[in-house]
């Protein structure tokens, strides 16, 4: 396939659109199944770049969940805990430790349930049929792997009516070193982003507590990794092999902190018995439990344990979960780690990082007050690594 003609670009109004190799080559990629459209194809080959590196940068199987150009979490193939397929929505699931990938999709999916509501999903390896189900009964767009098992691939043709976008990439394609658009008109040139990430990047520990453990690496490669392809300014949030707080696309880097950390919060406190024992009704389906779940956390517009209103969600009238208990509960949540894109210009971002769980940090460095944010790192007894290399991604 020389070239693959779009029904418009990022919006109907935009026409004509296609995808095509510059150089006249074949597109490294098969369409299995529907119809991917132009932001599709950039959730897809963004969210490519991400799960390869991420499976070349840990050994293990890795999952990315996108929309619109971001990811809305990454993870590797770990086993999940009793409570944390709970929290997942995956508790159902028989011999779900026996398929590493699919472990990676129920953590990256669960993360943000919100946030990836329709989205893209990349995966790193084949397809497998476990996957296939978990992915099945989820909203989404479409999917990118590099090959599908035969029963899994017509598990997800099943999808949308025989309609869901199914990808296949050749994992063997190297992009160009050199990358071009065109923005009014105007083609900028650039040379491609293959700074790898690994262990070695985490090696200029700058605080006074020099301690970086194994667990705190994985999960700070994670977030390195994931914020490689974050539209910036961005900070991730991570811990057990996951992104669990993604900030992206502020224009401050205090409000990405404070973003990715309230979405880090919501994802402890999904864990807690108050939240995993909600009487829902056995007719709200699973979107709208995460609304309902959100609201109940985060204090949204609707108050669902109001009169009225949780009758409409509920078998019985819960009790609402009060700021001071969501306080009690996050107190005890310690060994988070914690990424940014460009360096913290200043320790209200470490102020806030505490709030969440954050033990470990990597940021480039280089701000003027780099002394003020490491002082503030050593006031809570956190290491932060300077990585000497920005991250930026547009």
């Amino acid at each position: 396939m020389l070239e693959f003609e779009l029904k418009y670009g990022c919006n109907p109004n935009q026409k004509p659109a296609k995808i095509y190799m510059s150089d006249g080559s074949p597109l490294p990629i098969e369409i299995l199944s529907g119809r991917p459209g132009y932001i599709n194809f950039l959730d897809a080959f963004n969210s490519w770049q991400l799960v390869k590196e991420l499976k070349e940068a840990t050994g293990l199987p890795a999952v990315t969940s996108f929309k619109h150009v971001s990811p809305t979490s990454a993870a590797v193939g770990l086993p999940l805990s009793d409570t944390l397929k709970r929290a997942c929505f995956v508790d159902d699931i028989e011999n779900l430790d026996a398929s590493p990938l699919a472990c990676a999709y129920a953590r990256a999916r669960g993360t943000d349930r919100m946030c990836s509501f329709g989205d893209w999903v990349a995966l790193s390896d084949v397809c497998d049929v476990t996957t296939a189900l978990l992915i099945k009964r989820e909203v989404s767009d479409g999917i990118i792997a590099p090959g599908y098992e035969p029963e899994a691939l017509e598990i997800l043709r099943s999808k949308r009516k025989g309609n869901y976008n199914i990808v296949k990439i050749d994992p063997d394609y190297v992009p160009a070193p050199v990358e071009t658009k065109q923005v009014y008109g105007i083609t900028f040139e650039q040379g491609r982003n293959n700074f790898k990430i690994d262990r070695k990047l985490l090696t200029n520990i700058v605080t006074e507590n020099k301690n970086l453990p194994e667990s705190a690496v994985l999960d700070l490669i994670v977030a390195l990794i994931t914020l490689k392809y974050t539209q910036s300014n961005s900070v991730c949030y991570a811990v057990d092999g996951q992104a669990i707080g993604v900030g992206a696309g502020q224009q401050s880097r205090i409000h990405c902190t404070r973003l990715a950390g309230t979405k880090a919060d919501t994802w402890f406190l999904r864990q807690s018995e108050k939240v995993l024992s909600l009487p829902f009704l056995p007719t709200l389906g699973r979107p709208d439990r995460d609304n309902v779940i959100d609201g109940y956390i985060n204090h949204n517009e609707e108050d669902v344990t109001a009169e009225g209103n949780w009758q409409k969600y509920f078998t019985e009238r819960p009790e609402p979960f009060t700021a001071e208990e969501q306080r009690e509960y996050l107190a005890t949540i310690h060994g988070v780690s914690l990424a940014s894109d460009a360096f913290f210009p200043f320790s209200d971002n470490i102020e806030r990082a505490h709030m969440s769980g954050v033990d470990f940090i990597a940021e480039p460095g280089g701000s003027i007050r780099d002394d003020a944010v490491i002082a503030k790192a050593n006031e809570y007894g956190m290491t932060i690594a300077f990585t000497g290399m920005r991250l930026f991604h547009h």
